[in-house]
Protein backbone atom coordinates (compact mmCIF):
# COMPACT_ATOMS: atom_id res chain seq x y z
CA UNK A 1 0.00 0.00 0.00
CA UNK A 2 1.35 3.69 -0.98
CA UNK A 3 2.47 5.90 1.84
CA UNK A 4 0.67 9.66 1.98
CA UNK A 5 2.56 12.31 1.43
CA UNK A 6 0.90 14.76 3.11
CA UNK A 7 0.95 19.07 2.45
CA UNK A 8 1.72 21.50 5.71
CA UNK A 9 -1.95 22.03 5.63
CA UNK A 10 -2.78 17.86 5.27
CA UNK A 11 -0.17 17.24 8.23
CA UNK A 12 -2.31 19.76 10.24
CA UNK A 13 -5.73 18.37 9.69
CA UNK A 14 -4.42 14.72 10.31
CA UNK A 15 -3.54 16.25 13.84
CA UNK A 16 -6.54 18.39 14.63
CA UNK A 17 -8.78 14.98 13.52
CA UNK A 18 -6.80 12.77 15.62
CA UNK A 19 -7.03 15.40 18.47
CA UNK A 20 -10.50 15.52 17.56
CA UNK A 21 -10.96 11.62 17.85
CA UNK A 22 -9.77 11.96 21.85
CA UNK A 23 -5.90 11.96 21.42
CA UNK A 24 -4.57 14.46 23.24
CA UNK A 25 -1.54 16.57 21.40
CA UNK A 26 0.79 15.32 24.38
CA UNK A 27 0.07 11.98 23.51
CA UNK A 28 0.60 12.56 19.85
CA UNK A 29 4.71 14.12 21.19
CA UNK A 30 5.36 11.48 23.23
CA UNK A 31 4.68 8.79 20.33
CA UNK A 32 6.61 10.67 17.88
CA UNK A 33 9.71 11.66 20.62
CA UNK A 34 9.12 7.92 21.66
CA UNK A 35 9.32 6.19 17.85
CA UNK A 36 12.26 8.65 17.15
CA UNK A 37 14.15 7.82 20.32
CA UNK A 38 14.36 3.96 19.38
CA UNK A 39 16.54 5.24 16.07
CA UNK A 40 18.75 7.60 18.08
CA UNK A 41 19.46 5.25 20.30
CA UNK A 42 20.02 2.29 17.91
CA UNK A 43 22.59 4.73 15.85
CA UNK A 44 24.15 5.84 18.93
CA UNK A 45 24.55 2.56 20.26
CA UNK A 46 25.53 4.42 23.53
CA UNK A 47 27.93 7.02 22.34
CA UNK A 48 26.40 11.10 23.77
CA UNK A 49 23.99 12.27 21.68
CA UNK A 50 23.57 16.41 21.42
CA UNK A 51 19.55 17.51 21.42
CA UNK A 52 19.14 20.63 19.51
CA UNK A 53 15.87 22.07 20.69
CA UNK A 54 13.33 24.63 19.09
CA UNK A 55 11.10 26.71 21.00
CA UNK A 56 7.81 24.75 19.23
CA UNK A 57 6.74 21.40 18.89
CA UNK A 58 9.62 20.23 16.91
CA UNK A 59 11.94 21.24 20.31
CA UNK A 60 9.24 19.36 22.12
CA UNK A 61 9.60 16.15 20.50
CA UNK A 62 13.51 16.80 20.83
CA UNK A 63 13.05 16.98 24.44
CA UNK A 64 10.94 13.81 24.37
CA UNK A 65 13.91 12.02 22.97
CA UNK A 66 16.25 13.53 25.57
CA UNK A 67 14.74 12.49 28.04
CA UNK A 68 13.85 8.87 27.20
CA UNK A 69 17.80 8.66 25.76
CA UNK A 70 18.60 10.07 29.69
CA UNK A 71 16.20 7.41 30.91
CA UNK A 72 18.34 4.66 28.92
CA UNK A 73 21.54 5.86 30.69
CA UNK A 74 22.73 8.05 27.31
CA UNK A 75 25.01 11.13 28.55
CA UNK A 76 22.56 13.90 26.89
CA UNK A 77 23.39 17.49 26.05
CA UNK A 78 20.76 19.39 25.10
CA UNK A 79 20.88 23.28 23.78
CA UNK A 80 17.88 25.50 23.18
CA UNK A 81 18.73 28.72 22.05
CA UNK A 82 15.08 30.04 23.32
CA UNK A 83 12.68 28.30 25.81
CA UNK A 84 9.91 26.60 24.76
CA UNK A 85 7.26 28.81 23.84
CA UNK A 86 4.49 26.07 22.29
CA UNK A 87 1.98 25.07 25.33
CA UNK A 88 2.83 21.15 24.47
CA UNK A 89 6.55 22.04 24.00
CA UNK A 90 6.78 23.84 27.18
CA UNK A 91 4.93 20.62 28.98
CA UNK A 92 8.04 18.39 27.18
CA UNK A 93 10.80 20.74 28.25
CA UNK A 94 9.38 20.60 32.11
CA UNK A 95 9.38 16.48 32.08
CA UNK A 96 13.23 16.53 30.94
CA UNK A 97 15.21 15.75 33.77
CA UNK A 98 19.13 16.83 32.24
CA UNK A 99 20.52 20.19 31.71
CA UNK A 100 19.57 22.43 28.97
CA UNK A 101 21.67 25.21 28.10
CA UNK A 102 21.36 28.48 25.47
CA UNK A 103 24.45 28.17 23.82
CA UNK A 104 27.48 25.90 22.68
CA UNK A 105 28.98 23.49 20.44
CA UNK A 106 27.60 20.16 20.11
CA UNK A 107 29.53 17.26 21.76
CA UNK A 108 27.82 14.31 21.27
CA UNK A 109 28.71 11.87 18.34
CA UNK A 110 25.05 12.06 17.17
CA UNK A 111 23.56 15.25 17.04
CA UNK A 112 19.83 15.54 16.64
CA UNK A 113 17.70 18.61 15.38
CA UNK A 114 14.56 19.48 16.49
CA UNK A 115 15.10 23.29 15.85
CA UNK A 116 12.18 23.77 13.35
CA UNK A 117 9.55 20.99 12.26
CA UNK A 118 7.15 21.20 8.98
CA UNK A 119 5.68 24.08 8.41
CA UNK A 120 8.43 26.59 8.11
CA UNK A 121 8.58 29.34 5.63
CA UNK A 122 10.55 31.91 7.40
CA UNK A 123 14.87 32.47 6.48
CA UNK A 124 16.67 30.80 9.52
CA UNK A 125 19.21 32.96 11.17
CA UNK A 126 20.03 34.34 14.02
CA UNK A 127 20.89 31.87 17.07
CA UNK A 128 19.76 29.53 15.12
CA UNK A 129 21.63 29.56 11.85
CA UNK A 130 24.82 30.00 13.93
CA UNK A 131 23.80 26.82 15.84
CA UNK A 132 23.41 25.11 12.08
CA UNK A 133 26.43 26.15 11.09
CA UNK A 134 27.88 24.84 13.76
CA UNK A 135 26.48 21.43 13.26
CA UNK A 136 27.48 21.48 9.53
CA UNK A 137 30.91 21.90 10.59
CA UNK A 138 30.75 19.14 13.47
CA UNK A 139 32.38 15.70 12.50
CA UNK A 140 29.41 13.43 14.01
CA UNK A 141 26.32 11.68 12.86
CA UNK A 142 23.65 13.83 12.03
CA UNK A 143 19.95 13.35 12.18
CA UNK A 144 17.09 15.86 11.56
CA UNK A 145 13.49 15.54 13.21
CA UNK A 146 10.69 15.35 10.73
CA UNK A 147 12.53 17.59 7.95
CA UNK A 148 15.85 19.40 8.53
CA UNK A 149 15.15 22.30 10.37
CA UNK A 150 16.37 24.77 7.33
CA UNK A 151 13.63 22.93 4.56
CA UNK A 152 10.71 24.32 3.21
CA UNK A 153 8.51 21.11 3.61
CA UNK A 154 6.10 21.79 1.15
CA UNK A 155 8.25 22.54 -1.73
CA UNK A 156 11.92 21.40 -0.64
CA UNK A 157 13.19 25.06 -0.94
CA UNK A 158 16.34 25.84 1.63
CA UNK A 159 15.89 28.25 4.12
CA UNK A 160 18.92 28.46 5.51
CA UNK A 161 22.40 27.01 6.56
CA UNK A 162 21.73 22.99 5.53
CA UNK A 163 23.87 20.60 7.08
CA UNK A 164 24.48 17.34 5.51
CA UNK A 165 22.45 15.14 7.39
CA UNK A 166 23.17 10.79 7.66
CA UNK A 167 19.32 10.17 8.84
CA UNK A 168 15.75 12.06 8.42
CA UNK A 169 13.42 10.50 10.79
CA UNK A 170 9.50 11.83 9.40
CA UNK A 171 6.88 12.17 12.55
CA UNK A 172 3.10 10.30 11.50
CA UNK A 173 3.47 11.03 7.34
CA UNK A 174 5.75 12.01 4.58
CA UNK A 175 5.91 15.96 3.56
CA UNK A 176 6.66 16.64 0.03
CA UNK A 177 10.18 18.65 0.78
CA UNK A 178 11.09 14.75 1.67
CA UNK A 179 11.19 14.19 -1.97
CA UNK A 180 12.19 17.23 -3.66
CA UNK A 181 15.45 18.57 -4.53
CA UNK A 182 17.02 20.81 -3.49
CA UNK A 183 16.44 19.73 0.33
CA UNK A 184 16.29 15.70 -0.58
CA UNK A 185 19.66 15.90 -1.24
CA UNK A 186 20.85 16.72 2.15
CA UNK A 187 18.37 14.66 4.33
CA UNK A 188 20.40 10.74 3.72
CA UNK A 189 18.60 7.70 4.46
CA UNK A 190 14.78 8.76 5.02
CA UNK A 191 12.52 6.38 7.66
CA UNK A 192 8.70 6.90 8.65
CA UNK A 193 7.65 7.00 12.23
CA UNK A 194 4.47 6.30 13.14
CA UNK A 195 2.50 8.09 15.39
CA UNK A 196 -1.40 6.92 14.90
CA UNK A 197 -2.59 10.53 12.86
CA UNK A 198 -6.05 10.21 11.34
CA UNK A 199 -4.74 11.10 7.72
CA UNK A 200 -7.75 11.51 5.18
CA UNK A 201 -7.42 10.97 1.47
CA UNK A 202 -4.85 12.41 -0.32
CA UNK A 203 -3.48 12.44 -3.77
CA UNK A 204 -0.13 12.68 -2.96
CA UNK A 205 1.80 9.29 -2.18
CA UNK A 206 5.25 7.76 -1.86
CA UNK A 207 5.23 5.12 -4.68
CA UNK A 208 6.01 1.66 -4.07
CA UNK A 209 7.81 -1.27 -5.80
CA UNK A 210 5.74 -2.70 -8.50
CA UNK A 211 5.17 -6.52 -9.59
CA UNK A 212 5.43 -7.33 -12.77
CA UNK A 213 3.88 -9.99 -14.29
CA UNK A 214 5.37 -12.30 -16.90
CA UNK A 215 3.74 -12.91 -20.04
CA UNK A 216 0.58 -15.77 -19.90
CA UNK A 217 1.52 -19.56 -20.92
CA UNK A 218 -0.54 -18.50 -24.16
CA UNK A 219 1.24 -15.02 -25.19
CA UNK A 220 2.76 -14.21 -28.49
CA UNK A 221 4.43 -11.23 -29.98
CA UNK A 222 1.57 -9.42 -30.21
CA UNK A 223 -0.66 -10.05 -27.58
CA UNK A 224 2.78 -8.86 -25.11
CA UNK A 225 2.60 -5.70 -27.46
CA UNK A 226 4.10 -4.24 -30.08
CA UNK A 227 6.23 -1.20 -29.78
CA UNK A 228 6.73 1.04 -32.45
CA UNK A 229 9.47 3.75 -32.37
CA UNK A 230 9.55 6.32 -34.27
CA UNK A 231 13.33 7.09 -35.71
CA UNK A 232 14.26 10.75 -37.38
CA UNK A 233 17.25 12.95 -37.96
CA UNK A 234 19.77 11.21 -35.29
CA UNK A 235 20.20 7.74 -35.21
CA UNK A 236 22.00 7.06 -31.57
CA UNK A 237 19.11 8.54 -29.14
CA UNK A 238 16.42 5.75 -30.67
CA UNK A 239 18.63 3.38 -30.84
CA UNK A 240 19.18 3.78 -27.00
CA UNK A 241 15.47 3.57 -26.39
CA UNK A 242 15.44 0.36 -28.66
CA UNK A 243 18.07 -1.37 -26.70
CA UNK A 244 16.16 -0.51 -23.20
CA UNK A 245 12.47 -1.13 -24.63
CA UNK A 246 13.45 -4.65 -25.83
CA UNK A 247 14.53 -6.16 -22.69
CA UNK A 248 11.60 -4.20 -20.20
CA UNK A 249 9.16 -6.73 -21.75
CA UNK A 250 7.23 -5.87 -24.89
CA UNK A 251 6.59 -8.45 -27.35
CA UNK A 252 7.95 -6.92 -30.86
CA UNK A 253 9.59 -3.87 -31.51
CA UNK A 254 10.64 -1.80 -33.85
CA UNK A 255 11.97 0.70 -35.12
CA UNK A 256 10.25 3.39 -38.00
CA UNK A 257 12.74 4.82 -39.72
CA UNK A 258 13.50 6.60 -43.45
CA UNK A 259 16.99 5.97 -42.95
CA UNK A 260 18.78 2.49 -42.76
CA UNK A 261 20.59 1.82 -39.60
CA UNK A 262 23.21 -0.81 -40.64
CA UNK A 263 24.06 0.01 -36.24
CA UNK A 264 20.97 -1.98 -35.76
CA UNK A 265 20.63 -5.54 -33.19
CA UNK A 266 19.60 -8.57 -35.75
CA UNK A 267 16.77 -9.03 -33.15
CA UNK A 268 15.47 -5.36 -34.30
CA UNK A 269 13.02 -5.04 -37.08
CA UNK A 270 13.59 -1.95 -38.47
CA UNK A 271 11.12 -0.89 -41.13
CA UNK A 272 11.75 1.89 -43.46
CA UNK A 273 8.36 2.37 -45.02
CA UNK A 274 7.05 5.92 -45.53
CA UNK A 275 5.65 6.83 -41.97
CA UNK A 276 2.36 6.77 -42.73
CA UNK A 277 2.43 3.54 -44.28
CA UNK A 278 4.18 2.01 -41.18
CA UNK A 279 1.88 3.34 -38.91
CA UNK A 280 -1.21 1.73 -40.52
CA UNK A 281 -0.43 -1.32 -38.97
CA UNK A 282 -3.58 -1.96 -36.85
CA UNK A 283 -1.19 -4.31 -34.36
CA UNK A 284 0.82 -1.56 -32.71
CA UNK A 285 0.06 -1.33 -28.82
CA UNK A 286 2.00 1.55 -28.29
CA UNK A 287 4.84 4.30 -29.60
CA UNK A 288 7.68 6.47 -29.06
CA UNK A 289 8.28 9.46 -30.55
CA UNK A 290 10.85 12.25 -29.72
CA UNK A 291 14.45 10.57 -29.52
CA UNK A 292 16.85 11.88 -31.82
CA UNK A 293 13.96 13.00 -33.93
CA UNK A 294 14.87 16.61 -34.70
CA UNK A 295 12.90 19.95 -34.27
CA UNK A 296 12.68 20.90 -38.29
CA UNK A 297 9.61 20.60 -40.32
CA UNK A 298 9.74 17.34 -41.10
CA UNK A 299 10.27 16.42 -37.34
CA UNK A 300 6.95 18.10 -36.86
CA UNK A 301 5.36 16.11 -39.42
CA UNK A 302 6.36 12.70 -37.94
CA UNK A 303 5.01 13.68 -34.81
CA UNK A 304 1.39 14.96 -35.93
CA UNK A 305 1.25 11.46 -38.00
CA UNK A 306 2.10 10.01 -34.96
CA UNK A 307 -0.48 11.82 -32.40
CA UNK A 308 -2.93 11.21 -35.21
CA UNK A 309 -3.20 7.48 -34.70
CA UNK A 310 -4.72 8.07 -31.37
CA UNK A 311 -2.67 5.14 -30.06
CA UNK A 312 -0.82 5.11 -26.63
CA UNK A 313 2.19 7.09 -26.92
CA UNK A 314 5.22 8.34 -25.29
CA UNK A 315 6.06 11.60 -25.98
CA UNK A 316 10.08 12.43 -25.34
CA UNK A 317 13.19 14.77 -26.44
CA UNK A 318 12.88 16.37 -29.19
CA UNK A 319 9.11 15.78 -29.83
CA UNK A 320 8.46 17.69 -26.00
CA UNK A 321 9.93 20.80 -28.04
CA UNK A 322 8.10 20.07 -30.91
CA UNK A 323 4.49 19.64 -28.73
CA UNK A 324 1.74 22.61 -28.32
CA UNK A 325 -2.22 22.89 -28.35
CA UNK A 326 -2.20 22.63 -32.16
CA UNK A 327 -0.95 19.03 -31.84
CA UNK A 328 -3.49 18.23 -29.44
CA UNK A 329 -6.47 18.65 -31.45
CA UNK A 330 -8.74 15.65 -31.40
CA UNK A 331 -6.08 13.73 -29.78
CA UNK A 332 -6.97 11.22 -26.35
CA UNK A 333 -4.70 12.91 -24.39
CA UNK A 334 -5.35 10.33 -21.49
CA UNK A 335 -3.00 8.00 -23.54
CA UNK A 336 -0.16 10.13 -23.39
CA UNK A 337 3.12 10.33 -21.65
CA UNK A 338 5.47 13.15 -21.39
CA UNK A 339 9.00 12.18 -19.93
CA UNK A 340 10.50 15.85 -19.25
CA UNK A 341 13.82 16.69 -17.88
CA UNK A 342 13.55 19.94 -16.39
CA UNK A 343 14.84 22.16 -19.01
CA UNK A 344 11.85 20.45 -20.98
CA UNK A 345 9.62 20.73 -18.14
CA UNK A 346 10.05 24.71 -18.61
CA UNK A 347 10.10 24.67 -22.39
CA UNK A 348 6.53 23.25 -21.81
CA UNK A 349 4.91 25.55 -19.43
CA UNK A 350 6.26 28.22 -22.26
CA UNK A 351 4.57 27.11 -24.77
CA UNK A 352 1.06 25.87 -22.86
CA UNK A 353 1.54 29.12 -20.83
CA UNK A 354 1.86 28.41 -17.25
CA UNK A 355 3.16 30.44 -14.27
CA UNK A 356 4.65 28.04 -12.43
CA UNK A 357 7.93 28.48 -10.13
CA UNK A 358 8.88 24.79 -8.26
CA UNK A 359 8.79 21.49 -10.45
CA UNK A 360 5.94 20.05 -8.69
CA UNK A 361 3.92 22.82 -9.51
CA UNK A 362 4.50 23.10 -13.23
CA UNK A 363 4.18 19.16 -13.18
CA UNK A 364 0.81 19.21 -11.80
CA UNK A 365 0.09 22.60 -13.76
CA UNK A 366 0.98 21.06 -17.41
CA UNK A 367 -1.30 17.71 -16.44
CA UNK A 368 -3.92 20.09 -15.06
CA UNK A 369 -4.16 22.26 -18.60
CA UNK A 370 -3.56 19.32 -21.20
CA UNK A 371 -5.13 15.76 -19.32
CA UNK A 372 -1.66 13.90 -20.37
CA UNK A 373 0.38 11.97 -17.58
CA UNK A 374 3.56 13.44 -16.80
CA UNK A 375 6.44 11.96 -15.65
CA UNK A 376 8.70 14.70 -14.54
CA UNK A 377 12.24 13.23 -14.70
CA UNK A 378 15.50 13.57 -12.83
CA UNK A 379 17.09 13.22 -8.90
CA UNK A 380 13.52 14.08 -7.46
CA UNK A 381 11.16 12.45 -9.91
CA UNK A 382 7.39 13.07 -9.80
CA UNK A 383 5.02 11.21 -11.72
CA UNK A 384 1.32 13.29 -12.41
CA UNK A 385 -1.81 11.77 -13.54
CA UNK A 386 -5.73 12.28 -12.86
CA UNK A 387 -5.72 10.31 -9.96
CA UNK A 388 -2.47 10.69 -8.24
CA UNK A 389 0.69 12.48 -7.78
CA UNK A 390 3.68 9.45 -6.94
CA UNK A 391 7.09 10.74 -5.47
CA UNK A 392 9.84 8.07 -6.02
CA UNK A 393 12.87 6.76 -3.87
CA UNK A 394 16.36 8.64 -4.64
CA UNK A 395 18.24 6.60 -7.71
CA UNK A 396 21.36 6.58 -8.21
CA UNK A 397 23.42 9.86 -8.96
CA UNK A 398 25.05 8.18 -11.86
CA UNK A 399 22.45 8.32 -13.65
CA UNK A 400 23.36 11.69 -14.45
CA UNK A 401 24.71 11.41 -17.51
CA UNK A 402 24.01 11.63 -21.35
CA UNK A 403 21.08 9.47 -22.95
CA UNK A 404 19.70 8.19 -19.71
CA UNK A 405 16.39 9.78 -20.65
CA UNK A 406 16.36 7.66 -23.82
CA UNK A 407 16.52 4.30 -21.90
CA UNK A 408 14.14 5.43 -19.32
CA UNK A 409 11.64 6.61 -22.33
CA UNK A 410 12.35 3.32 -23.94
CA UNK A 411 11.55 1.48 -21.04
CA UNK A 412 8.37 3.44 -20.42
CA UNK A 413 6.95 2.93 -23.99
CA UNK A 414 8.25 -0.67 -23.76
CA UNK A 415 5.42 -0.95 -20.80
CA UNK A 416 2.99 0.60 -21.92
CA UNK A 417 2.53 -1.55 -25.24
CA UNK A 418 2.70 -4.08 -22.84
CA UNK A 419 -0.66 -2.99 -20.74
CA UNK A 420 -1.46 0.17 -22.05
CA UNK A 421 -2.18 2.42 -18.59
CA UNK A 422 0.23 5.45 -18.45
CA UNK A 423 0.45 5.55 -14.90
CA UNK A 424 1.57 2.12 -14.55
CA UNK A 425 3.84 2.20 -17.48
CA UNK A 426 5.55 5.02 -15.85
CA UNK A 427 6.02 3.91 -12.52
CA UNK A 428 6.93 0.45 -13.89
CA UNK A 429 9.75 2.35 -15.89
CA UNK A 430 11.40 4.64 -12.95
CA UNK A 431 11.98 1.77 -10.76
CA UNK A 432 13.18 -0.14 -13.40
CA UNK A 433 15.67 2.37 -14.56
CA UNK A 434 16.78 2.81 -10.95
CA UNK A 435 17.62 -0.70 -10.59
CA UNK A 436 19.15 -1.29 -13.91
CA UNK A 437 21.58 1.63 -12.18
CA UNK A 438 22.33 -0.28 -9.42
CA UNK A 439 22.94 -3.47 -11.54
CA UNK A 440 25.13 -1.31 -14.05
CA UNK A 441 27.73 -0.99 -10.79
CA UNK A 442 29.29 2.87 -10.78
CA UNK A 443 30.50 5.26 -13.68
CA UNK A 444 28.39 2.92 -16.60
CA UNK A 445 27.94 4.30 -19.61
CA UNK A 446 24.23 4.57 -20.97
CA UNK A 447 24.81 0.96 -23.08
CA UNK A 448 25.52 -0.41 -19.36
CA UNK A 449 22.28 0.90 -18.01
CA UNK A 450 20.61 -0.55 -21.34
CA UNK A 451 21.61 -3.33 -20.78
CA UNK A 452 21.14 -3.94 -17.55
CA UNK A 453 17.04 -3.23 -17.76
CA UNK A 454 16.81 -7.18 -18.60
CA UNK A 455 18.27 -8.18 -15.20
CA UNK A 456 16.49 -5.42 -13.31
CA UNK A 457 13.03 -7.01 -14.41
CA UNK A 458 13.97 -10.31 -12.27
CA UNK A 459 14.14 -7.90 -9.19
CA UNK A 460 9.94 -7.20 -9.99
CA UNK A 461 8.58 -10.52 -11.20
Amino acid sequence: MSEPVLTVAEMRAAERATMDGGTSEWELMQRAGQGAAQWVMRVAGGRPVTVLCGPGNNGGDGYVIAEVLRRDGHEVQVIAPIEATAKTARIARAHFGGEVVADGTPRGAVVVDCLFGYGLTRQVEGSFGKLLEKLDAYDCYKIAIDVPSAVDSDTGTVLGPLPRYDLTLALGAWKQGHFLMPAMASMGAKRLVSIGLDIRSTSFAVSTSPHIAPPPSDAHKYRRGLLAIVAGAMPGAPMLAVEAAMRAGAGYVKLLSERPHPEAPAELVVEQDDLAAALSDERISALLVGPGLGRDDTARKRLARVLAKRKPTVLDADALHLLGPRLLDSVDVATLCLTPHEGELASLCETFDIAAESKLERARALHDITGMTVLAKGPDTILVSDATTRFFPQGSSWLSTAGTGDVLAGIVASRLAVHGEPLRACEEAVWLHHEAARLASPAFSVGDLARSVKPAMAAFL
